[in-house]
């Protein structure tokens, strides 16, 4: 969040430094917006240009993409915006070196002026800006991924992992579970049921014998 507020208010810094470099000198005491777009392609003229029509075209439609990658949060917009701004003043500065024959700074005002310098800087923090900026966050980002079961089958619905099935979960052994020996009778080798006799009526198994009646 901090990163993102930090990038915004540097791209918007460069967006603005520029917008407003095409309204201070460039070259020889010649504003920015003196000079046109398709200068920049066909040569540097002594042709003055019209405020729309002028290198301040550019550096306005970088500054919307600017405000809209900030509104977005997008990182790649914002380097883009960055990227022409520098992009077009080099290519001024290309043009303006073939036609004055060299590129010089000077502090007479015969140079390169602070209109190149605040497009160049403006660029450049447009770029920082994007870099800072962290975009926007996936959502559930960070979130370890719950693990989902599919349904058991028919014969295993009470199975461990616990299943979305009604019921008690168990853990069930692989293994067949052992089978229980019916009854049969009290055992011999028991000392308290073993000496019990046939007919002895304490005897739970074997109740005693009447004798027939005649």
């Amino acid at each position: 969040m901090i990163r993102n507020i930090l990038g915004s208010v540097v791209a918007l810094a460069g967006a603005a430094s520029a917008v407003l470099s095409p309204f201070r000198d460039w070259y020889a005491g010649r504003a920015g917006h003196e000079y046109r777009v398709r200068d920049l392609f066909e040569g540097i003229t002594a042709t003055e240009s019209g405020v729309l029509v002028s290198i301040l075209l550019p550096f306005l439609v970088a500054a919307l993409l600017v405000i809209a990658g900030v509104v977005l949060r997008s990182r790649l917009v914002v380097a883009f915006a960055g990227v022409v701004v520098l992009g077009f003043t080099i290519l001024w500065m290309v043009r303006q070196g073939q036609a004055a024959g060299s590129l010089v700074v000077g502090g007479d005002g015969a140079g390169l002026q602070v209109g190149v310098a605040n497009a160049l800087a403006g660029g450049v923090l447009m770029v920082i800006g994007a870099l800072l900026m962290r975009g926007r966050g996936r959502r559930g980002a960070g979130r370890e991924p719950v693990e989902r079961y599919a349904a058991p089958a028919a014969d295993q619905v009470d199975t461990w992992p616990p299943t979305q099935e009604p019921g008690m979960s168990v853990q069930q052994s692989p293994w067949p579970e052992p089978e229980v020996e019916p009854y049969t009778g009290p055992d011999p080798r028991d000392a308290r049921t073993g000496s019990y006799p046939e007919d002895d009526p304490r005897d739970p198994v074997h109740p005693p014998h009447r004798p027939p009646q005649i």
